[in-house]
């Protein structure tokens, strides 16, 4: 048997080739768009890819198994279970064969049985896998998004993305009935997660790549849980704020996701065209880092670090899918991975993209570049004193981040949410906007500056320089 694990940083997603080395069928399980990796993988290793297939309706990426059964002329395989709101409505254009529990895939001598795991969604499956050329018990479970190490699949997303109203309390009874029926597996059985550390599908993913059963009976704080109740109210605390793209994803994910595009004859923009777009309200995402960006940028446009291996959870918290993008980057190497990247959750209407040229080419015609003014914490302890007048102070980090600890006197207004509450803002104050460390900071600085506020100012050593600088933190 043949096992490999394709690792997205970007999405800190997980997808899994399982072969057989003899019949050289396989099966991949939760791809996403880029499919060709999966292709190439499957030819380097002379196999066929026979079955795809997915544990889940996905909230983080959108799905690239349809494009890829398509492309492999593979089986398509999908959970039957989900009810009326959550079964995919191209199961039967697709010819999929929809997957219940206690059901068996064959991939050559590897045999992989279906467990219906709802919680994390209501159609959610995981894999059991067994090599039978060596033996009849299972070795490894895919879990997709139902354990993770020291995790398991958060149950509030039908609720707080989908906009399900009142699922999350069912849902998290629904996991911990799920998590009751591993108790007659064993320990030595391995679990191939999902995600990773720095997905919002979770609340504490590991990084590690793999665990055991076992281990996870041990040391994961959802098994500690002895009761329903009690494991009710540790599931649904502190989980973190969804992203708002989440709810667009899961919808598409369910109806059908769209083809990718062919962004290869994507336009180079000069200045002008730049500029252009802005005046045509288009979104204009510089994707350097945040230092680069302070120091000078197209005014107008918001800044979200690619570099960053949290730059898609960022895009979707503060981009809409209503608007076109142009991608202004480094080298055209960097603009063609931004948008790349982006494709992988759905951002695909992209007008073109532009290098740094534009921003010599501007500053040479006279016209204006922007910048982001930046603050030390001693600086800004100072003005919080009373010396000339007081900013607002807007921390823009989840909310678990906010009750652990912030500054005196600030406002949380979680980044996924800033647009959405502009109104809470007046427009005649200075606003110094605060993080953690200063990426989402400046994410937010630049999203406030795109919309008119000219007095914006973004504390880039966030929280962790005031509590260096010995400053006093407020819970």
């Amino acid at each position: 048997m043949l096992l490999e694990r394709y690792y997205n940083d970007a999405l800190a997603q997980a997808s899994y080739l399982i072969g057989c080395e003899q019949s050289h069928d396989a099966i991949v399980i939760d791809p996403n768009r880029d499919i060709e990796r999966y292709v190439r993988a499957a030819a380097a290793h002379r196999m066929r890819i026979t079955f795809v297939t997915e544990t889940h309706i996905h909230a983080d990426f959108l799905s690239g198994s349809r494009d890829l059964a398509r492309a492999a002329r593979a089986a398509l395989l999908l959970s039957g279970h989900g009810g009326d709101q959550w079964s995919y409505g191209f199961a039967d254009a697709d010819g999929a064969r929809l997957l219940r529990d206690g059901d068996t895939i064959n991939v050559g001598n590897v045999r992989l049985d279906v467990l219906h795991t709802p919680g994390h969604t209501p159609e959610h499956i995981a894999l059991l896998v067994t090599d039978t050329a060596t033996g009849s018990a299972p070795m490894g479970m895919i879990s997709g998004d139902f354990v993770f190490v020291g995790d398991v699949g958060r149950p509030d997303l039908l609720e707080r993305a989908a906009k399900v109203a009142g699922t999350m309390e069912d849902a998290a009874r629904q996991l911990y009935g799920s998590l009751q029926r591993l108790t007659q597996l064993p320990d030595h059985l391995q679990v191939w997660p999902g995600h990773g550390a720095g997905s919002a599908c979770g609340k504490a993913l590991g990084a590690v790549a793999q665990s055991t059963l076992g281990y996870e009976r041990l040391y994961n704080p959802a098994f500690q849980q002895k009761t329903e109740a009690g494991f009710v109210r540790w599931v649904l605390a502190d989980q973190p704020e969804a992203p708002p793209y989440f709810g667009v994803m899961k919808r598409l994910n369910r109806d059908g996701p769209p083809a990718r595009p062919a962004n290869s004859s994507l336009p180079q923009l000069d200045a002008t065209g730049v500029e252009t777009a802005l005046d045509k309200d288009h979104w204009v995402v510089d994707v350097r880092g945040s230092q680069d960006f302070a120091r000078a940028h197209v005014a107008g446009s918001i800044n979200i670090p690619s570099g960053s291996k949290s730059f898609l959870t960022y895009a979707g918290a503060v981009l809409t899918y209503d608007r076109p993008t142009v991608i202004v980057a480094k080298s055209q190497e960097q603009a063609q991975s931004a948008i790349r990247a982006l494709a992988l959750i759905g951002l695909d209407e992209v007008a073109g993209w532009a290098i740094l040229d534009v921003l010599q080419q501007i500053k040479s015609e006279g016209r204006r570049l922007g910048s982001v003014p930046t603050i030390e914490a001693q600086a800004l302890a100072k003005k919080l004193q009373g010396n000339g007048q007081t900013p607002r102070v807007i921390d823009v980090r989840g909310a678990s981040e906010w009750s652990e600890g912030h500054l005196p006197m600030a406002t949380h207004i979680y980044l996924g949410g800033l647009a959405d509450r502009i109104a809470d803002v007046k427009r005649d104050e200075p606003i110094v906007v605060h993080c953690e460390s200063g990426t989402r900071s400046s994410i937010a600085a630049s999203l406030l500056m795109s919309l008119g506020f000219s007095d914006v100012t973004n504390f880039a050593g966030g929280l962790t320089a005031w509590r260096k600088a010995g400053l006093p933190i407020e819970k």
